[in-house]
């Protein structure tokens, strides 16, 4: 199996830089307090006198929404609307540990990080343009067809499992609790996201280590190297 993106996407946001790690051993078993209490500290800190649309990383994203043609204000990137929930209600709600610690992580580096069942995949994931042929689970049940051109998250099977670039995920491969399995993507378009995207897959990989432990398989892409290869699930 594989993730990667379209030459498309590499075309139109050459500014991207995407990290993906792969680990497999998941149990909802642990507890991540700690280390999301850690995180929270940490994006608390960074919200002290600024709202989230301030900061760098969500204006990059902002400023690709408007690209794709969408009111950055009404479809927010992932980072963007956590940490705009955790700035007014002080706290993310608790829906699994590894969910828990990966949103966590997310607006501690203000940057989406999307987390998909490997079970729940069809040979691969593609970020791409639409071609309005694919299909999208919603966590309610509905399927929904994204209109050509919405960047979606895609396997073999035509499925769609994220729409409008991280701003929402298929419930088909969301995380539960009997998940083992899993693909995790980080995305930014900042200046400095080659750096931070490979800070945040470090920390991300020792967190994981050290709650279950597992060995994550992790890896920052380009557009020379756009594809990271994992186990199938």
């Amino acid at each position: 199996m594989h993730f990667q993106h379209s030459s498309d996407i590499w075309r139109d946001f050459p500014e991207l830089v995407p990290g993906a790690l792969y680990a497999e051993g998941i149990t909802p078993e642990v507890s991540p307090a700690a280390r999301v209490a850690a995180h929270a500290e940490r994006a608390a800190a960074r919200l002290a006198g600024v709202s989230e649309g301030e900061l760098p990383e969500i204006r990059a994203w902002r400023r690709a929404f408007t690209r794709m043609g969408l009111k950055p204000t009404q479809y927010r990137c992932a980072s963007e609307a956590l940490l705009r929930r955790f700035r007014k209600e002080g706290s993310l709600p608790s829906l699994h540990p590894l969910i828990d610690l990966c949103n966590a992580v997310s607006i501690a580096y203000a940057v989406p990080v999307a987390v998909f069942d490997v079970s729940r995949i069809t040979s691969h994931v593609e970020v791409g343009y639409a071609t309005g042929d694919e299909t999208y689970l919603t966590f309610g049940g509905d399927t929904e067809h994204p209109p050509a051109g919405e960047v979606v998250f895609a396997d073999a099977a035509g499925r769609a499992h994220a729409r409008r670039w991280t701003n929402r995920q298929s419930g088909h491969s969301a995380v539960r609790d009997t998940t083992a399995s899993v693909l995790i993507v980080a995305e930014a378009l900042h200046d400095t996201a080659a750096e931070d995207v490979e800070s945040l897959l470090t920390t991300l990989a020792g967190d994981l280590d050290a709650l279950w432990p597992v060995a994550p398989k992790q890896a920052i892409l380009t557009a020379a190297a756009p594809r990271f290869a994992f186990p199938g699930g």
